[in-house]
């Protein structure tokens, strides 16, 4: 996710590093490789690429990729990975992004939803556009408010995994706002070996389709295409969206 001050669960060092355990598997992954090749896009920058699983995807299928993200921890782990030697990695938020006239680029995880206020998405829209070279595209997933998907999170038992160099990892989910159109939640992070306790608390917005046809037009985007995740039918919109001269 990307904001000013990104959540502990990607800003901080411990918990960035059993992020990916705990956040597989990427079955979204494939349609957005799928989608950069269906757009001929060359050059492509991640915006939240957090620990950077599909920058690196896109690199080793040879494309030039540029991966941002605010959280320094995060971006530590995806240097460290096989093939993160090919990406350049970047510290920033989604406001202040680098000039890199890119052919596309992307927003995965629901990046999206992480922006509360019109005037952050607005601001973060705007951006990308000025990071996309000419026609270049934007695409990104949020999920649909009407699937209502904080019913099921409520829902989530805890969950234990053993995570190469941590050991046994607890994560437990707890919701605690829904104030709609912003819903709240957190995780609490036990590690028995040393008896450590981590919350990370985080907010996402839920926007209907109409209203990101609406900001997008705005912000000076064309909106070619809006799609169902492969991996979660009905639970989300991808949308596919094109610069204006």
């Amino acid at each position: 996710m990307v904001a000013s001050v990104p959540d502990a669960i990607f800003a901080h060092p411990r918990l960035a590093e059993v992020y990916d355990a705990f956040d597989a598997p990427r079955d979204d992954l494939p349609a957005y490789l799928a989608i950069a090749g269906e757009l001929g896009a060359e050059r492509v920058l991640d915006v939240g690429c957090g620990t950077g699983c599909l920058a690196i995807l896109l690199a080793a299928a040879g494309r030039t990729v540029t991966g941002t993200d605010p959280a320094a921890a995060s971006l530590e782990v995806a240097r460290a990975k096989d093939g993160g030697a090919a990406v350049t990695w970047i510290q920033a938020g989604a406001a202040s992004l680098p000039p890199v006239d890119a052919d596309l680029a992307v927003m995965t995880g629901n990046v999206a939803q992480v922006f509360l206020s019109d005037e952050e998405w607005t601001r973060v829209l705007h951006a990308i556009r000025a990071a996309l070279r000419p026609g270049g595209y934007l695409v990104f997933e949020t999920r649909r408010p009407a699937r209502r998907a904080w019913q099921d999170w409520a829902a989530e038992p805890p969950v234990t995994l053993d995570v190469p160099g941590h050991g046994p990892v607890e994560q437990r989910f707890e919701l605690t706002a829904v104030d709609l159109p912003l819903v709240s939640f957190r995780f609490t992070y036990t590690f028995p070996a040393d008896g450590t306790v981590i919350t990370s608390d985080s907010t996402l917005r839920f926007r209907d389709r109409d209203e990101l046809e609406q900001s997008l037009a705005a912000a000076g985007y064309r909106v070619l295409d809006v799609r169902e995740a492969p991996d979660r039918p009905g639970r989300e919109f991808v949308f596919i969206a094109q610069r204006t001269a």
